[in-house]
């Protein structure tokens, strides 16, 4: 397939970001817009998942593109979705037309069209996000707020008598409205609130739509520069009042640092199997959102060869799923949480990004986010467990987590 890009003047941000909510793709972080959008013109899937060959995905770097010189990341790109379950397949499409703000501040379409109007005129029709106030009225939790109790109990239990130093166990809401939700609006409401965040928007696994705001970059391979920026530790900032008490607390916690420290070097030891000069910060930062504030560390390195498709991959298959969202051992946490959980977790805690036809790719950890399917909603949210977490005080975590989330439907007091 033959692409062509043209550099453009700046496009209205609101329609592309409700196009790609709706049926597309978007990925907005604070420096940079990408939505793809229009239909789907080669689909590189991994059938048997991240665990299985990684062969498919070398027919991305046959994809070509003529057109002004450009930064990485503006051609043909694949949007990625990986579920949790190592197992399961990752959906990689590649869209006819896809529109990217860079960091800089320039924009840049590439398209199979044959100019810019016909490719942007889609986007000229794109109804407003209907932004009303949208009644929940039924809604249930899986496990209940006392049962995620116990098993957080049986799991610090168990890690008491093993070597298993962390698990994340998470659980579910799911619910009703009284319309069928708009994921437009849920986009716009998740970017005004949590600015800092990056917003994505793919299809879900089985219908509908995945709409959250990440707060985690799980790996990016920007020509052979490798990032990671994990998130581990927690507080809740209450509406209003100054976090400052709140981070000092937070740097403070021996919990919440050990369980920050141990996910940090397990990712430094994966990333040093396939980099060079891998380096952590010294000491965390706070990452402060809305509802919450994490402890962060970034970590950088560089791949000793020249990225391709299959590199970034490779460096995902490396990660996922960090320790973030999994545990440590992995493998013995994974078993954990298929005990504990009662039902999978789907895109939830698996990963969202891009890849292009040079290897280059962003992925974030797929948190914070919302599946919507006509006036059906479900949303997840996890903690991390250790030998000294207290059962209730994780509970309340996964409830603020959770109602950060839930204010993207245009409700409130919805968590428990």
């Amino acid at each position: 397939m033959r692409f062509q890009r043209w550099r453009l003047d700046a496009v209205d941000d609101t329609a592309l970001r409700a196009a790609g909510a709706r049926e597309g793709w978007i990925l907005e972080s604070a420096e940079s817009l990408r939505v793809g959008f229009g239909a789907v013109v080669a689909n590189f899937s991994l059938s048997e998942g991240l665990d299985g060959s990684l062969a498919a995905i070398q027919g991305l770097s046959s994809e070509t593109v003529t057109g002004p010189p450009a930064p990485s990341g503006t051609g043909p790109v694949a949007f990625v979705t990986v579920p949790f379950s190592r197992t399961e397949e990752v959906r990689c499409w590649l869209p006819e037309h896809q529109v990217i703000r860079t960091s800089v501040g320039s924009w840049w379409l590439t398209s199979t069209a044959s100019s810019p109007e016909e490719a942007l005129e889609s986007l000229h029709h794109v109804p407003a996000a209907d932004v009303r106030a949208n009644t929940v009225i039924d809604r249930t939790y899986q496990p209940t707020p006392d049962g995620y109790a116990r098993a957080v109990a049986s799991a610090v239990d168990e890690m008491r008598h093993s070597d298993i130093e962390k698990v994340v166990l998470a659980r579910r809401v799911a619910g009703q409205t009284e319309r069928p939700i708009d994921p437009a609006a849920v986009a716009e409401r998740l970017h005004e609130r949590e600015p800092a965040c990056t917003l994505y928007g793919m299809p879900s696994l089985r219908g509908g739509r995945f709409i959250g705001a990440s707060p985690e970059l799980l790996v990016s391979c920007i020509d052979g520069a490798v990032t990671c920026h994990p998130l581990a530790g927690t507080v809740a900032l209450p509406e209003g009042e100054d976090s400052v008490d709140y981070a000092k607390w937070l740097m403070g916690s021996a919990k919440n640092l050990f369980e920050h420290r141990v996910m940090v070097d397990d990712i430094v030891d994966r990333l040093s199997q396939s980099c060079e000069d891998v380096r952590a910060d010294a000491q965390p930062s706070i990452v402060a959102l809305r509802s919450v504030a994490h402890l962060g560390t970034w970590i950088q390195g560089k791949v000793s060869a020249a990225p391709s498709p299959s590199t970034t991959l490779e460096l995902l298959r490396l990660l996922h799923p960090t320790a973030a969202v999994g545990g440590i051992p992995a493998d013995r946490a994974r078993d954990v949480i298929s005990r504990l959980e009662p039902e999978p977790r789907g895109l939830y805690a698996g990963a969202v990004g891009w890849l292009d036809t040079e290897g280059n790719g962003e992925f974030w950890v797929a948190i914070r986010g919302l599946v919507l399917n006509g006036d059906h909603f479900s949303a997840w949210a996890g903690a991390g467990i250790v030998a000294e977490s207290d059962p209730i005080a994780e509970r309340e975590e996964t409830r603020d987590k959770l109602a950060s989330i839930l204010v993207g439907l245009g409700a409130t007091a919805l968590s428990s």
